[in-house]
């Protein structure tokens, strides 16, 4: 099993579930067989309790799970049939790991982020990267992980932490991170600005996760000095570095 791991920076809102799901495209259209999880750091359980006009439409999936819009679009893209637990919300983690508290299944052990919610997202991510949605009953190839909000938020801590050790848990080799981040250009001089794509990924590694590959937004297509600037700063090669407009 491989998995790719995608991130946000800079702002919200920047396009990391249209780019999960065209990845998930791009691979099935090569006969890979993929799977999806989308990661919402809120303590929610669900999105069923969600106001429209805050986060969205909630998509209602076939066993009746209410989830992020992100998981319709992975169905459509990719022409899967998810399952609730495709979902994965700090709530739904909490509670798992505190009704096994309740039950004495950590053994009197003080039960803290580190490890215990850190390996509870790794078991989830792992148990439901196995289960299969293409209508076959065949095993996944690719399981790609859609970690919502932005590097930085401290909601999402946790979930970072826990893909740090995930790397070395799966072998490096079968694990790929994809940061996508915004290179904006202020129309007081039209100038690219690299920096809060360099901050962003400084931050990410600070964490101990590096981008295999970055998505910068922008505008307009990036000019080769930025593209450079990205490639130096972010240690990354500039033909894993890929623009997308607006």
């Amino acid at each position: 099993m491989k998995y790719i791991l995608v991130t946000g920076g800079v702002i919200s809102g920047i396009g990391k579930g249209v780019i999960a799901s065209s990845l998930g495209t791009i691979l099935k259209a090569c006969g890979i067989r993929v799977t999806s999880i989308k990661i919402d750091p809120y303590i929610n359980i669900d999105a069923g309790t969600f106001s429209p006009y805050e986060h969205g439409e909630v998509f209602v999936l076939d066993d009746g799970g209410e989830v992020d819009l992100d998981l319709g679009n992975y169905e459509r893209f990719l022409d899967i049939k998810l399952h609730r637990d495709n979902n994965i919300t700090t709530g739904k983690i909490y509670q798992h790991v505190i009704n096994k508290e309740r039950k004495g299944d950590y053994l009197g052990k003080t039960v803290q982020v580190v490890p215990h919610i850190t390996d509870a997202i790794q078991n989830w991510v792992e148990n439901v990267s196995m289960v299969p949605v293409d209508g076959d009953n065949k095993l996944p190839d690719v399981c790609i992980v859609e970690l919502g909000g932005t590097i930085g938020d401290i909601e999402g801590m946790p979930f970072v932490e826990a893909f740090r050790q995930f790397q070395f848990r799966v072998k490096r080799e079968n694990f790929c991170c994809i940061h996508v981040s915004l290179v904006p250009q202020p129309g007081s001089t039209g100038e690219q600005k690299s920096k809060p794509t360099q901050n962003s990924v400084r931050e990410l590694r600070g964490l101990g996760l590096s981008p295999d590959l970055i998505v910068a937004r922008s505008e307009s297509p990036l000019n080769s000095s930025v593209k450079d600037k990205i490639s130096n700063f972010c240690h990354v090669e500039p033909q894993h570095h890929k623009h997308y407009f607006f």
